[in-house]
């Protein structure tokens, strides 16, 4: 028996003793393989989970490595029935494998006939199957790479996709590393992409994730396609890659609602592929325009539904997704794990941090009162209208100013989900603000001029959760959110870990109504991070007044 900072209990939950001399080094092997549950203060709770057993098997992690963690880690003995079920579910991967035959049909290949004969029984998977030639073969229809797939993992038993790519059309693509070098982790996450031609990097905001996805451009030299969440973002990749490689813009296209370019690199929006006329997708055409030898999708956590089911019809092509976290919030991180492939490299946050790439960050949870008029309102509210009374509570907007004297030389981000408090917000504040209605143009102006320091403070909405780069924010101030995100934490903690020129620490903070349900959603929003091994100090509002 050791004094370690885990207990591994019979049900798959590991407990973390936060405040354990190695908690910090037994959290950083934990998190390849098990996931946050629940993060109070003292004791944080884990699970271990099929999925996240399965991702890290395919990013090169064995059975005996996981085991092993569990072993050198627990403060007692780890129950049997553990290890064997995680090595039994860590085995299924792979004992299924995708591939062509001599003649390229795509088949389902077992080494154990009792396995294969499991799975071709099943009634979702049966139709898929049209011949079986020899024993350990079945005959996959050639439409049915992608859902077959996500059917083989719904019964669990995740297949190994070894059916090869098409090579799509070569276009030279070469890295201009002229004045900067890719990072080491840059190489890893680029190199195990190459190695087996889809799948997923997960890496923190500002680490350089479309610096893999140039990487992953120049390996395969191919004309490709680069879905984005917004036209800013597609903007902010075309700019990334002029200056990164040896594309002219002649060669960039941007397939959104201000433009339709289609050329040999298309970066297009998830709105304009999902967007519908008359029931149909208008755009569909687009993933058929060119051969496209490779698909990245960034921000792959906020994959819109519907790209799923196009993503199905794609499995031909590789994929590569980048994103900051594989949490979604619609349960949907199995698809993601079939269609785009599963995660082939992972780089812990603190990890970046200690190497000097992303800046270090402090986290504080500051507890505003609801007056007691307010308090009668939220009371006799319904359970829909809560949330909203309590993210938009009055008491917030003089804490935000208070906030905001606390750093008087650094640039200042305020977050908030609800347009009308936005507006409150920037009025008392005297600040510029950003929502889904402000323009483009206007956008990429008032960005610049934050950049510039010719703004300091910007109000901003969910539009800037993700894929805008603004390295010198270094305060966040988070009034609202969407109920209880994780990604979105992840997102908007993100948007101050850029490397900065000043030697600011960030400073990330969420605005929370005590006793509310704010306060719940709080609690799980700050997993993700908690995960990572950001800690979230308490404030009370009335603190910062006194200071």
């Amino acid at each position: 028996m050791s004094d370690g900072p885990l207990i591994v209990q019979s049900d798959r939950t590991v407990l973390l003793e936060v405040a354990h001399a190695d908690a910090e080094a037994a959290r950083h092997e934990l998190a390849i393989f098990a996931e946050l549950e629940r993060a109070p203060e003292h004791i944080h709770t884990y699970r271990i989970t099929r999925l996240g057993l399965w991702n890290a098997r395919a990013a090169g992690h064995t059975a005996e490595d996981m085991i092993e963690t569990l072993d050198r880690w627990s403060r007692f003995p780890v129950p049997p029935s553990v290890a064997v079920d995680l090595r039994e579910t860590v085995n299924r991967y792979g004992r299924l494998v995708i591939e062509r035959d001599d003649e390229g049909a795509l088949i389902l290949r077992s080494t154990d006939p009792a396995v294969l004969t499991q799975v071709a029984g099943n009634k979702r998977i049966q139709p898929l199957l049209i011949g079986h030639p020899a024993p350990d073969t079945f005959v996959v229809d050639a439409w049915a790479r992608g859902q077959i797939k996500q059917e083989l993992l719904k019964i669990g038993w995740p297949a190994e996709d070894l059916a090869g790519y098409t090579p799509g059309t070569p276009h030279e693509i070469d890295l201009d590393e002229d004045g900067w070098t890719m990072r080491p982790y840059q190489h890893e996450a680029v190199d195990a992409f190459a190695k087996d031609g889809s799948g997923v990097v997960v890496l923190p905001c500002g680490a350089g994730k479309t610096i893999v996805g140039a990487g992953a451009m120049a390996a395969t030299k191919t004309t490709t396609l680069i879905l984005v969440t917004n036209t800013v973002s597609a903007r902010q990749w075309r700019d990334e890659l002029l200056k990164r490689t040896s594309l002219t813009p002649e060669e960039i296209g941007e397939y959104s609602g201000q433009a339709k370019e289609v050329k040999p690199v298309t970066i297009a929006t998830y709105q304009i592929l999902t967007a519908k006329r008359k029931g149909q997708y208008a755009h569909l055409a687009l993933l058929d325009a060119m051969d496209w030898g490779l698909i990245v999708y960034d921000e792959v956590h906020l994959l819109p539904a519907p790209v799923f089911k196009l993503t199905a019809d794609l499995q031909a092509r590789r994929r590569i997704g980048l994103t900051a976290t594989l949490v979604r919030e619609d349960g949907r991180e199995g698809d993601v794990f079939s269609l785009i492939g599963p995660k082939r490299f992972d780089a812990p946050w603190k990890q970046i941090e200690a190497q000097g790439f992303i800046s270090p960050a402090a986290c504080y949870e500051v507890r505003v009162d609801l007056p007691p008029g307010d308090r009668l309102e939220y009371a006799a509210a319904t359970d829909d209208e809560r949330y909203r009374l309590a993210a938009s509570a009055p008491a917030k907007i003089r804490a935000v100013k208070e906030l905001i004297a606390k750093h008087p030389d650094e640039q200042v981000l305020v977050i908030g989900q609800y347009l009308d408090q936005l507006d409150v917000l920037a009025d008392a504040l005297g600040a510029p603000q950003i929502t889904g209605a402000t323009p483009v143009d206007e956008r990429e102006v008032l960005y610049q001029q934050f950049r510039s320091g010719e703004i300091r403070v910007l109000v901003v909405s969910k539009v800037a959760n993700f894929s805008v780069d603004l390295p010198e924010a270094s305060v966040a101030i988070q009034v609202s959110g969407s109920f209880g995100s994780r990604q979105e934490e992840a997102q908007r903690l993100g948007r101050l870990l850029r490397p900065k020129q000043t030697d600011h620490t960030a400073s990330f903070y969420t605005l929370v109504a005590r006793d509310t349900v704010d306060q719940d959603y709080a609690q799980n929003r700050q997993r993700f991070l908690a995960e990572q091994g950001y800690s979230y100090t308490i404030m009370d509002a009335t603190d910062l007044q006194a200071a």
